[in-house]
């Protein structure tokens, strides 16, 4: 068995080069009968062997050996990916429903917070209250950062013509900083005609962008140690924030970031070749799962239109289905990968 995609992808599910190797020996028809000769069949020291199985049989890709066998027995691919995934499934929903509760009880918590005491930053959480002063200090800590800014974005979203992500040229000041700028959308956030569009011209200043379904909450996190969490209820004047300085908190924050932007859809420029802005719209919505009238309305196109256009893309990337259409979309780099 060959194993053609020897990438990132598979050291995110647990196994690495060695247990790649082991994998593949331990498949084979007439696979070694001893850790010596499953050594000696793939040029692994005894050490390397034992750790790369313990791996194996921890991720469920073998099995502990059976009465009388030296070695573990493998799984096969599609089970072990089938069940590997389920397990990952479960303990990312496990963990965004504590995270769901935690920001459930935000606003619960920065009510009991008075507002201006001396001692309430000290404390590792400040209440901002206001939507001018949560405005500012969201303006604040974006400047502030020197290496990473992180956002969570999803609806509500501030009617004043707020979109939910950074404005351009506050992003693209950033950038030109050198700080590395990652957000993720919520899927629901693509409600209004030119959303893409402009989450694309994010991706064209240098921002990476991605695309989720039900994030838990809003968030915004500068270098991974200041967290910010916008007010449930963007609409209520008296609303608050929680500026989030805490550590105990803080690792909560950041794992869950980086939780989301795992699962999340990657959109982006790459190398756009004779891909329209219209084109590379179409893609980040099919890749984010949209029914066809949902597509077009999104567009602002009629649902027809809508089907000539993604009928058209298919061809163009010789694909029969959506789900190959987006492969060669991240192949040729119109999707970042």
């Amino acid at each position: 068995m060959n194993w053609p995609d020897r990438n990132s992808d598979w050291e995110e599910l647990g196994l690495g080069p060695d247990e790649l190797t082991l994998y593949e020996a331990l498949l084979a028809p007439s696979r070694p009968a001893s850790l010596a000769a499953l050594g000696q069949a793939t040029g692994l020291p005894s050490a390397r062997v034992a750790t790369a199985l313990g791996t194996l049989t921890d991720q469920g890709f073998a099995l502990p050996p059976a009465p009388g066998d030296a070695l573990p027995s493998a799984v096969p691919p599609a089970t072990a990916l089938r069940n590997l995934i389920r397990l990952r499934q479960a303990e990312l929903l496990g963990r965004s429903a504590r995270l769901e509760m935690f920001s459930a009880s935000v606003d619960r918590l920065a009510a009991r917070l008075p507002g201006g005491l001396p001692d309430e930053r000290s404390s590792g959480i400040e209440a901002v209250r206001g939507q001018e002063a949560i405005a500012a200090r969201v303006r604040a800590l974006m400047a502030s950062a020197t290496s990473e800014l992180t956002l969570l974005d999803r609806p509500p979203y501030a009617s004043r013509g707020g979109s939910g992500t950074p404005a351009p040229l506050a992003v693209a000041d950033l950038v030109e900083r050198g700080v590395a700028v990652r957000v993720v959308v919520d899927r629901d956030g693509f409600d209004h005609p030119g959303r893409v569009r402009g989450l694309n011209e994010l991706a064209d200043q240098g921002v990476s962008i991605r695309v989720a379904r039900d994030l838990p909450t809003k968030l915004i996190v500068a270098d991974r140690r200041v967290s910010l969490l916008p007010p449930t209820d963007t609409a209520d004047p008296t609303a608050s924030a929680l500026v989030v300085k805490d550590a105990m908190l803080h690792h909560v924050l950041v794992p869950l970031f980086e939780s989301v932007w795992d699962r999340a859809m990657p959109i982006g420029p790459g190398d756009q070749g004779d891909v329209t802005a219209d084109d590379r719209e179409l893609l980040t919505l099919l890749a984010s799962g949209l029914k066809d009238e949902a597509i077009a309305r999104r567009m602002n196109v009629h649902v027809h239109t809508a089907r000539r256009h993604i009928k058209r893309l298919l061809r163009v990337l010789n694909a029969e289905t959506r789900f190959q259409a987006g492969v060669q979309a991240l192949r040729k780099g119109w999707l970042t990968s």
